[in-house]
């Protein structure tokens, strides 16, 4: 399988900011680096101190100017990063939002049996931070941009044990087509990246997710699995000149899983 080590250099000039960066297996750390090879500028994020020790030496890998703490219910910690790119940039190119979270209560078990808060949670973390991340990079979009979240199959069919995030998901992939059209005048593009599964930290609270990337690469017609490094490239497409006639989409990294019965 040939990897997308070596990317032409579409996106140099361009300033990215990368949120929800975990570890070397995080889809966002495959996008940050591809981005990177693209020639982008990139600024990375971290959640809490527990995991900056497992962020801090990628941002260093990418060279990041800007690596801040974001936990995106803290206003002030969303705050202080964009008035850090403000000041450090004066403008942002990219979005990338990877941020996704339920409580274990909220995701195990069925969707109608979820409790009130578990679903607000989830929804605050995994769909409303991103149009809150949106708002405030609007600003700094002065010359256009491109906007890219994570979403998910379960958004669109029942996936076992993707619970209340499949909910959450759709509502994601909803806005992702109303931000796309509200922003589309201001040249700033918008969309929803669909990977297959990937065996990231956030894919571990899902119950027998073994057996669903065993399922998806014995099924997908590529008949393997997708890796970060392809989704990272695939958003390098979407964020370069390339994808400057595309916006609003939900576009599906995995192997071609989606299009089967």
């Amino acid at each position: 399988m040939t990897q997308p080590d070596r990317l032409p250099p579409v996106l140099t000039g361009k300033k990215a900011l990368v949120v929800g960066v975990a570890n070397d297996r995080s889809i966002a750390w495959g996008c940050a680096a591809a981005m990177r090879k693209a020639g982008a500028e990139i600024a990375m994020t971290y959640l809490n101190e527990r995991a900056r020790q497992h962020v801090e030496p990628l941002a260093q890998q990418v060279g990041a100017p800007l690596f801040l703490p974001l936990e995106v219910r803290d206003p002030a910690q969303v705050d202080a990063l964009f008035e850090a790119i403000s000041k450090e940039w004066g403008r942002l190119d990219i979005l990338v939002h990877s941020i996704a979270f339920a409580p274990k209560e909220a995701l195990q078990g069925r969707v109608v049996d979820c409790p009130r808060d578990g679903f607000l949670t989830a929804m605050d973390v995994s769909c409303w931070s991103f149009l809150d991340l949106a708002r405030r990079a609007e600003p700094l979009m002065k010359d256009g941009g491109t906007m890219l979240t994570m979403s998910y199959l379960g958004a669109n069919e029942v996936v076992d044990n993707y619970g209340i995030m499949g909910p959450v998901k759709a509502a994601l992939e909803s806005a992702v087509r109303y931000v796309a059209t509200e922003l589309g005048p201001k040249g700033i593009r918008v969309h929803a990246v669909s990977p297959g599964p990937l065996a990231t930290r956030a894919a571990s609270g899902i119950k027998d997710f073994d057996d669903l990337m065993e399922r998806v690469s014995s099924r997908a017609p590529a008949r393997r699995l997708v890796t970060i490094e392809e989704v990272g490239a695939a958003c390098v497409f979407l964020a370069c000149d390339y994808g400057a006639a595309m916006t609003g989409e939900t576009l599906y990294i995995d192997g071609g899983y989606h299009i089967l019965a």
